[in-house]
């Protein structure tokens, strides 16, 4: 324990030792005090209290994310991003203040950007022949979403593809909503186009029935002659994709009567299915019920006209017996056949009216008045054609 104590005491007695300069005697002597000297520590650096304040950690962003300058220590500035697609909403950036907490609040990624949508281009069709329609077919519009790319709903306003659309144009709408409710719209235009011919007139003393809407592409009309009146020419005509009708116009000339036939039956087959015939017997050109009935039917020609009626009158005995039809002769045999084949006495006045098809309809044994005659056949004997054109054009005789 001495040896150890030893260095120890000659390093206290050594600091006891002080030394003393005399200015200019080059002596330097030693002299001895009883004062004790410590050697003071270095003085330690002041503390930075501020980098010892910290803030928590704050919270991933959703749909975002964050950088900050400094981490978690004060001063330190986090700024705030989103992913693309959505929208920050709040505070854009963060500082850490001297209380230990962050400046502002969190902030929020919020989808606001509407999805984008395409609708498919605007289109024309032609009407299909026959048709005032044409049926269109198209492709769903494209759409996407900026955001988290989920489409909710897309809704069609207007007729599904595959429609039948009609002359004219349609706008079809789609509307598209993403996830957060977002929506965006697109439109296009579907136009049809109906292809059309001149329209067709009636030939005089005729008319035309046509199908469809009577001169759009692929319609066909047939032309008809009024009774009395025979066709000449091609009956049907159509419209053309080129717009343009097939063949001709036909005329409707008068019916020509051959009374130079070798039968009545020959004689009537002209008639068929064109005039009604209204045939009058009486014993003499004298006979008062006929010149009552003839006047009669003369003040009438228009009504009887309308109705496709034409007289025969047989009148007299033979060998004086007269047949005639307007201004046509009828021969002395063929007369004889019409009363046999019609029950038509010489002895006294009567009338037989026969259908289109030549069926004997209604007998009168006294003059009819045209009133009376014309009920008859526009209740009974007219087809529904002529009953149409009837109500169409009404009675132009009034």
């Amino acid at each position: 324990m001495a040896q150890e104590a030893a260095p120890v005491l000659l390093f206290v007695l050594a600091r006891l030792v002080s030394s003393t300069w005399h200015e200019g005697s080059g002596y330097y002597l030693e002299s001895h005090t009883n004062e004790v000297y410590a050697e003071e520590p270095p003085p330690e650096p002041a503390l930075d209290y501020r980098r010892e304040i910290r803030c928590h950690v704050l919270p991933a962003l959703l749909r975002g994310s964050y950088v900050c300058s400094a981490g978690v220590q004060m001063d330190s500035r986090c700024d705030y991003t989103c992913q693309p697609g959505y929208q920050l909403e709040g505070d854009r950036s963060r500082v850490c203040m001297e209380d230990g907490r962050w400046s502002g609040s969190e902030p929020e990624c919020v989808d606001l950007e509407p999805p984008k949508i395409r609708c498919p281009e605007s289109r024309e069709r032609i009407a299909e022949p026959g048709k005032l329609t044409a049926t269109v077919y198209w492709d769903p519009p494209r759409v996407r979403d900026s955001a988290d790319g989920v489409i909710k709903r897309v809704m069609l306003r207007g007729p599904e593809p595959g429609s039948e659309f009609p002359e004219g144009e349609h706008v079809i709408r789609y509307t598209a909503h993403d996830q957060a409710y977002n929506r965006a719209s697109c439109k296009f235009r579907i136009r049809v186009q109906v292809r059309r011919c001149p329209v067709l007139k009636p030939p005089q003393n005729g008319y035309i029935s046509c199908t469809s809407d009577g001169n759009n592409y692929g319609a066909t009309c047939e032309y008809q002659c009024d009774g009395g009146y025979e066709r000449q020419g091609s009956s049907l005509r159509v419209c053309q994709s080129t717009q343009r009708w097939t063949g001709s116009q036909p005329l409707c000339a008068p019916m020509q009567i051959n009374t130079d036939v070798n039968s009545a039956a020959s004689l009537l087959d002209q008639f068929h299915e064109k005039r009604r015939l209204f045939i009058i017997s009486a014993p003499d050109p004298s006979d008062r019920y006929y010149k009552m009935q003839m006047s009669m039917l003369q003040q009438a020609a228009c009504g009887l006209d309308l109705r496709h009626v034409t007289t025969v009158e047989l009148v007299g005995q033979p060998p004086h017996e007269v047949g005639r039809i307007r201004e046509h002769r009828l021969a002395l045999g063929i007369i004889e056949e019409l009363r046999r084949f019609l029950h038509l006495t010489r002895s006294h006045f009567n009338a037989v009216l026969l259908d289109k098809a030549g069926t004997d309809r209604e007998r009168y044994i006294a003059p009819v008045s045209p009133d009376e005659l014309f009920v008859f056949i526009d209740t009974f004997l007219l087809s529904e054609r002529e009953a149409a054109r009837r109500a169409q054009g009404g009675d132009p005789c009034e």
